[in-house]
């Protein structure tokens, strides 16, 4: 049955559409938000895919070039492999949605949003999110929804629901927020240095923002939504439970006790085959709810000692960061390297600095977009201590990179400031939990350690959360055991002043306002010792960039010159870069950037230009080159392309019967010039040169009389 719901929504009309198109899926919604049109579908196998010990949830987010009007690059000319921003999105809208599927749900499950017209004022990602909802909603596939998204922004002082691209420009603070009616489920987003209390309002306004698009979705479920198969989460046999208890807390406890990953891991390891030794013959049968019991006692004794008792796995208090070491000048040759470690985390970041020839394209659908900051996060399977096989960044490491690349970039100078192309990139070398954060910390040290002049220093936390029987314990520096164990992952990063960046993910329900507050003030109390304990490595940039890195000078030349500096085909900036080793950038400004490592490359490759784009200065002396000689003077380039012509009577203070007398084709003089006509015609003078340099007297001479 067709069904069609608008609402307005931040000042422009919202629409969810049923009945339509893809019928056959289990749900489909069109979502429409001013021009912007996304459909999203919801398809569920209706058995479990056997030997999955977890939900395979995939969710897919497709930008189509024609959605802005427009064909494909590339030799193909069509979508190929997401780029990061879809990536990204794929992650938004599955993070929020995985937890509210049924504990023990085996379906092959998969989520498709596909943007089939793009307006720069509708958000695409926020239609994509609330679709995904409200396809599960109105399907018959098992789902604790609904929930709706909502971009928060800030543009001096006033908060605006989904800013146009137009807007996030010059916005302050932008905060993409996923919420239930009970409270906050999903938080992504960055800010310009700005404090707690104002994230806070930020994500109480979102929140409040959203409940008119949960009404929507609750109200198409009620006219079109299908009934919910049938599924009952698998209940752990309480006997079951109990004799694996008894067997089991021993070895658990035991390798509870040790404090780092890898004894505890071992320990773990020899209590679970010290428990398959000991299960008499009915239990070894039931190995699958034996498994299930282990990992419940885990969970129990984890975080009820953490509730209980305040003590974590490591030993250290609730609010408690791990030991850090810094290392800032790691790698020799590089621009810019630390080494960042705290507790068995670790990071290898490294800074180099490129020219504008180095920055980024992106095709987007609303149009090309250079970037001159990139991060990469890599995630190599030894930092776990693992052996799987290499491949291409994957959602997870492009999701991090981009999480810290937004936590930088606030305070990174501007182009004018530091006209440098700027990469980092973070190679994990130890993970035990909040790997970006370190990336962040690593990020900001090799930033300064390569002499970029950053307005200050950037790092990062990653907070947990615990509830138990209506009880909140909030973890500063999470451990890989406690983000995977408890309730909630909240990445916090920023400067003493503020915060930049923000991540949360939660497994409950919501967490009230007060806990979010606390959670995000432990986060900046925890922040401000880590950047004490990285100012000990390094605290300010360094004054100069480094040896190895390329050296950029501005020039600035008329505009009506860059033909003279490009040439036809690019043949005169070709031979130029061919002659120095420069890099060599020109805008249509008329900026010119030379880049170099070697001083006096550059300093060849600028005198070139200038020579190029240089006028000729009535009254300069300069070293020029004799081209052609004819019976009445000479032709001398005086610069590159720029030729006048010095009159045999102004060859010498003497009268001269021809000119070969004086000079020689190819021979370098010095000539003054006397005069540029109207007609750009150059007229110069050998004998006022030397006369100028006192290389001849003052006296005149007949031929001057005459002449």
């Amino acid at each position: 049955m067709h069904q069609k719901i608008d609402i307005d929504f931040g000042g422009r009309t919202f629409t969810l559409e049923t009945g339509k198109v893809a019928k056959q899926a289990d749900g489909a919604v069109m979502v429409s938000y001013a021009d912007t049109s996304v459909l999203v579908t919801a398809v569920s196998a209706h058995t479990a895919r056997e030997g999955f010990d977890f939900f395979p949830l995939t969710v897919e987010y497709q930008e189509k070039a024609f959605a802005a009007g427009k064909i494909p690059g590339g030799f193909f000319k069509r979508e190929g492999r997401p780029g990061t921003a879809e990536v990204i999105t794929c992650r938004v809208i599955d993070r929020p949605l995985r937890p509210l599927f049924p504990e023990g749900y085996r379906n092959e499950t998969q989520i498709i949003a596909t943007v089939l017209s793009a307006d720069p004022t509708g958000p695409t990602d926020v239609c994509a999110l609330i679709g995904a909802s409200a396809a599960l909603t109105i399907s018959d596939i098992p789902f604790d929804g609904p929930i709706a998204g909502v971009r928060m922004g800030r543009i001096g002082g006033k908060m605006i629901i989904n800013p146009s691209i137009e807007e996030l420009e010059t916005c302050e603070l932008e905060i993409l927020i996923a919420a239930r009616r009970e409270g906050i489920v999903m938080v992504e987003g960055g800010a310009r240095m700005i404090p707690e209390d104002e994230i806070l309002e930020a994500l109480e306004q979102g929140h409040k923002a959203i409940l008119p698009i949960l009404d929507m979705q609750e109200q198409l479920r009620s006219k079109v939504g299908r009934e919910k198969r049938v599924f009952v989460s698998p209940e752990l046999d309480k006997d079951v439970y109990s004799r694996v208890s008894e067997l089991a807390t021993p070895g658990l406890r035991s390798a509870y006790s040790e404090k780092e990953k890898l004894p505890r891991y071992a320990a773990l390891r020899k209590a679970k085959e010290a428990l398959k030794a000991a299960l008499p013959d009915d239990l070894a049968e039931r190995k699958g709810e034996v498994a299930d019991a282990v990992d419940k006692l885990k969970k129990d004794m984890v975080r009820g000692d953490i509730v209980g008792k305040g003590v974590r796995l490591d030993g250290r208090g609730t609010e408690d960061v791990r030991d850090i070491s810094v290392e800032t000048g790691f790698l020799p040759r590089v621009h810019g390297s630390a080494l960042f470690t705290r507790g068995e985390t670790q990071a290898i970041v490294v800074a180099t600095l490129g020219t504008a020839q180095d920055e980024q394209r992106i095709d987007l659908l609303h149009g090309d977009v250079r970037k001159r900051f990139m991060l990469h996060y890599n995630f190599p399977p030894y930092s776990v201590g693992e052996a799987k096989m290499l491949r291409s960044a994957g959602r997870r490491e492009v999701g991090h990179g981009a999480l810290a690349e937004r936590a930088i970039l606030p305070v990174l100078p501007s182009l004018e400031e530091f006209p440098y192309t700027l990469r980092i990139v973070s190679e994990i070398t130890e993970s035990n939990g909040s790997s970006s954060m370190a990336s962040v910390c690593g990020s900001s040290l090799s930033l300064m350690d390569a002499g970029v002049p950053i307005k200050a220093p950037v790092a990062g936390v990653a907070m947990g959360l615990i509830r138990e029987d209506g009880k909140y314990s909030i973890l500063s520096d999470i451990l890989g055991d406690e983000d995977h164990l408890g309730d909630m992952d909240f990445k916090v990063a920023g400067t003493a002043e503020g915060i930049t960046s923000v991540q949360m993910d939660i497994k409950i329900d919501g967490i009230p306002q007060d806990v979010m507050k606390q959670a995000l003030y432990q986060a900046r109390d925890a922040r401000l010792h880590i950047l004490a304990e990285m100012a000990k490595g390094l605290d300010t940039p360094r004054q100069e960039v480094s040896k190895h890195a390329p050296r950029i000078e501005i020039m600035k030349i008329n505009p009506d010159k860059i033909r003279d500096v490009i040439g036809p085909g690019g043949k005169v900036i070709r031979a130029i870069v061919e002659q120095t080793g420069c890099k060599i950038d020109v805008e249509d400004d008329g900026t010119v950037r030379v880049a170099s490592s070697d001083r006096d490359a550059l300093l060849k490759a600028m005198d070139i230009i200038n020579g190029l784009t240089s006028s000729p200065e009535i009254g300069r002396i300069y070293e020029g080159v004799v081209k052609r000689i004819a019976d009445f003077g000479a032709f001398v380039e005086i610069l590159p392309g720029t030729q006048g012509l010095c009159h045999i009577s102004q060859l010498a203070d003497h009268r001269v019967g021809e000119v070969r007398e004086v000079i020689q084709e190819n021979q370098t003089i010095p000539v003054k010039v006397l005069e540029v006509d109207r007609q750009g015609r150059i007229r110069l003078s050998l004998k006022e040169a030397l006369r100028d340099r006192g290389e001849i007297g003052d006296g005149g001479t007949e031929q001057d009389s005459a002449n």
